[in-house]
């Protein structure tokens, strides 16, 4: 029997996925389709594009430029890997959209590079992450404890290592976010 939209564990929840230039394409799209079939209102916003393109040539459109969607409430929001996150970081609105989520307690979720961002919104001093294994000094020198695990889960930040570890990586994601209260 199929999942009624009122039955789905993120039914009324509103995601947003970060996409930039050379994003890992497994990170950005397995979410993607995951949390839409657990009943999530997904969203995607980029830089400014329309379009951007994965390290291994996957196209993905964009709902949004992050400047539109800075204002938006987010119950989760999920950072992918790749070299996307080093562009990311630079912009202002993904770093206000990220410290706004933190500071409602709502989910903020980086897995491969995508802690660049954490470092760069300065919410991880203190907290334990995880993520791909060359950027954790970047991890430590912004305060974090780092982890050698699957996902780890400290609060509402949920961090994971590769795109072997997205199934994890989903599943806490999901058992955090549903324990979210709408509207937060």
């Amino acid at each position: 029997m199929p999942l009624m939209p009122t039955d789905a564990p993120l039914h009324d929840t509103r995601v947003l996925i970060f996409a930039g230039p050379d994003f890992e394409d497994s990170e950005l799209i397995y979410p993607k389709i995951r949390f839409t079939e657990a009943g999530a209102e997904v969203k995607v916003a980029g830089l400014g594009e329309a379009v951007y393109t994965g390290k291994k040539g996957y196209p993905v459109t964009v709902d949004a430029n992050v400047e539109e969607v800075v204002v938006g409430h987010w119950d989760v929001v999920i950072i992918p890997g790749g070299w996307a996150p080093d562009k990311l970081r630079m912009s202002q609105a993904v770093l206000t959209i990220v410290q706004k989520a933190v500071d409602a307690g709502n989910v903020v979720a980086a897995i491969c590079h995508g802690g660049w961002v954490l470092a760069s919104a300065d919410v991880i001093k203190g907290k334990k992450v995880t993520s791909y294994k060359a950027i954790k000094d970047d991890l430590v020198n912004a305060g974090a404890h780092w982890e050698d695990a699957p996902v780890v889960v400290d609060d509402g930040i949920i961090t994971s290592r590769t795109p072997d570890d997205l199934p994890a990586f989903c599943k806490a994601i999901i058992a955090a976010a549903s324990r979210v209260p709408v509207g937060v």
